[in-house]
């Protein structure tokens, strides 16, 4: 495949990245214009060792860490509430959480792109998801069996801003404690203490009322294998505390969007 063709194939998922970060559109085109002018001129500024589309997100950040495109005024701001939410983050975080969260790079890349290391990558991702929690704080349940686990979720829930309604060690803990207080969130595992289902558990609930749910579990096949709600986010143990922060934050945010954009329609 020739340079243009690359560059054609990884641009529109650039463009998304761009709008993203920069909070309108035309203000991520410039950048993305710029970041073409520069490898045009110098096919050696791609960094691949990750891979083209790792290379370019890289380039494109050089170019956006050193050229002040996205201060025009006269740009439109983007009608999308998410990216302009997103633009009002601080911008190394930012950065870090977009590439993660939105575009699914891992953390090795990640680091690749923004010239940091893997602990910097961490910590900016876990700034990032304060950053939005303290928008976006909202009531937990924690569907956990393992003591130790659910501590650390419960505290690092409630350093993002949340509140915790509860932890459930069961299936019917988990749909009892949902009757009482509907939650913003849902932490599931799938396996539970007593062999029932944090999957199905959440089945049930969602049959119930609308909610963003993260999976936290040993046993991602069995999220991949059963039946699940969609969308929804998958975590595998052991987890960075970074990543779940991150990961709930996304949850709440896009959830929330898509809940202004395409209310769920009336049943009955």
């Amino acid at each position: 495949m020739s340079r243009s063709q690359l560059v054609a194939e990884h641009l529109p998922l650039l463009r998304r990245y761009a709008r993203a970060l920069t909070g309108n559109q035309a203000s991520g085109d410039a950048y993305v214009a710029a970041m073409l002018e520069a490898l045009l001129q110098d096919a050696s500024l791609l960094d691949e060792r990750y891979g083209p589309r790792a290379g370019l997100f890289k380039l494109f950040t050089q170019i956006w860490n050193s050229v002040s495109l996205n201060e025009n005024p006269d740009v439109a701001t983007l009608a999308l509430p998410p990216e302009r939410r997103l633009s009002n983050i601080t911008p190394l975080p930012r950065q870090a959480f977009l590439l993660l969260s939105l575009e699914g790079f891992s953390e090795e890349e990640v680091a690749f792109i923004l010239n940091i290391d893997i602990a910097e990558t961490r910590a900016l991702t876990d700034a990032a998801g304060r950053e939005m929690a303290a928008e976006i704080a909202t009531d937990v349940l924690i569907i956990e069996d393992e003591t130790f686990i659910a501590m650390d979720l419960e505290s690092l829930v409630k350093n993002l801003g949340h509140n915790v309604i509860g932890v459930a060690r069961t299936h019917a803990d988990a749909v009892a404690l949902a009757k009482n207080k509907k939650p913003g969130l849902i932490l599931a595992d799938i396996q539970l203490a007593d062999g029932s289902s944090g999957l199905d558990a959440v089945n049930e609930l969602l049959r119930a009322f609308e909610v963003p749910v993260v999976f936290i579990t040993a046993y991602p096949e069995r999220f991949l294998t059963g039946e699940r709600p969609e969308p929804a986010f998958l975590i595998s143990k052991p987890f960075q505390p970074a990543m779940v922060s991150a990961v709930a934050s996304q949850a709440l945010f896009f959830q929330r969007n898509s809940r202004n954009r395409a209310p769920r329609a009336a049943t009955g």
